[in-house]
């Protein structure tokens, strides 16, 4: 699509027409490559892709829901002059490094990066920039930024779909999902110029660029203090003993989750772990009697949970969680009011000139700065009164900080 048919808000234009109707794409512009799984396809792939130009369209396909880990079990890359390739990390050893020479040094381009990047350091493959699609649609203010609505709204282009969650640790991979993940980086390149035409126009792609650079360098998460808090319905166990119940089955489950390397959701549901310890039951033959505990993989790990219940049981009252988690940052909002209203009525006018300017220039809140740091902001002020810096040292980018500190500043002036 001609990038100059955009209105302003980045909709392509039809004279007033319903638009047409997008058009499939069915297959690989040059057939279906050949899946790279041996050493000698992966070193001809590199020189493909060494010798190729401009961009390289990036995609990584894992097995969540399926698998313990978040491996990747397919890579797909396309650049000019080289095509596209499908590789198999699983039988080279999830060694792809003889591709890095060739890939690291142009820029990737890739759908919600952050999604993929440490899977492909996992198998030795980082970008040196990368351009983001789907950041770049939010920050272009597009209304839905998945792969397929921006192909579909941007190119006139319509993707398969059907095999994004499907598990990719299945072996031979059936061709269709192939296709599938082919297509995925088939017109990759082709978005990036639109988005990239469209921020330019907009006076927003420096503003993109940080943002990319950010998502690139970005440290990896820190682990959750207690990850088992997020157990599903842990909400209706308010006691110390039945936390640490949860707790005990959560990590039991983990355990065998990652020994076996399968999701732990599909070891044991957060359903059974929540039911069985509001139960309590004395026996392992009471826990087997539960009706979620019935199944045959159930039954035969029977003692294995019932020996995570009762360790529990036994634990000393100083050793039960606390009914609350561990917070280190502000309380609740919903309390602020009580305890500070001061610190309400700065978070109340941060949240309105923060919401006027992604209304003014059509970005997400969400993208215009972390909420989280909106919030730590207003309940504990800078005490130097310098508010750029504190956006600085809460990892604001520089033209969030150039956009905000003002507006901000002046936000937390207000009181109840």
């Amino acid at each position: 699509m001609d990038p100059e048919r955009l209105d302003q808000a980045g909709h392509p234009e039809h004279d007033g027409e319903a638009p047409p109707t997008p058009t499939p794409l069915l297959a690989p512009a040059g057939g279906l490559p050949a899946v790279v799984e041996d050493p000698a396809a992966l070193a001809r792939t590199a020189g493909e892709f060494a010798a190729g130009t401009g961009p390289i369209a990036v995609d990584a396909e894992r097995a969540s829901g399926f698998r313990y880990s978040q491996r990747a079990y397919l890579v797909q890359l396309r650049r000019a002059g080289a095509g596209t390739a499908l590789v198999d990390p699983i039988p080279l050893g999830s060694d792809l490094s003889t591709l890095a020479p060739a890939v690291t040094g142009p820029e990737w381009v890739l759908h919600a990066a952050n999604q993929d990047l440490a899977c492909l350091a996992e198998v030795g493959l980082a970008p040196a920039s990368l351009f983001d699609t789907e950041l770049a649609g939010r920050l272009a203010g597009l209304p839905r930024v998945g792969l397929g609505p921006l192909v579909e709204q941007m190119l006139g282009l319509s993707l398969e779909k059907g095999h994004g969650a499907a598990d990719w640790s299945r072996r031979p991979l059936p061709e269709d999902w192939l296709v599938y993940a082919a297509l995925d980086v088939e017109v990759l390149i082709e978005l990036r110029d639109v988005l990239a035409t469209l921020l330019t126009e907009q006076g927003k792609l420096d503003w993109a660029m940080q943002e990319f650079e950010a998502v690139r360098t970005a440290p990896p998460p820190v682990p959750r203090a207690e990850p088992w808090r997020r157990t599903s319905g842990i909400h209706k166990l308010r006691k110390p003993r039945l936390l640490a119940a949860v707790r005990a089955l959560w990590e039991a489950r983990d355990r065998l989750a990652a020994e076996r390397d399968i999701a732990p959701g599909r070891v044991l549901p957060d359903a059974a772990i929540v039911e069985a310890a509001a139960a309590t039951p004395e026996t392992a033959h009471a826990l087997a009697a539960m009706p979620i505990f019935r199944g045959r993989a159930q039954r035969r790990l029977t003692s294995y949970w019932f020996a995570a219940l009762s360790e529990a049981a036994r634990l000393d009252p100083s050793e039960l969680p606390r009914t609350a988690p561990p917070n280190d940052g502000p309380p609740p909002v919903a309390r602020w009011g009580d305890r500070d209203p001061d610190a309400a009525a700065r978070l109340a006018a941060a949240r309105a000139a923060v919401q006027g300017v992604g209304e003014q220039w059509s970005v997400p809140v969400e993208n215009l700065l972390q909420p989280d740091l909106v919030r730590r902001l207003c309940w504990s002020p800078p005490a130097d009164g310098d508010v750029a810096g504190a956006l600085r040292a809460g990892g604001a980018r520089p033209w969030q900080v150039a956009l905000l500190s003002d507006l901000l500043e002046q936000a937390l002036t207000v009181r109840s």
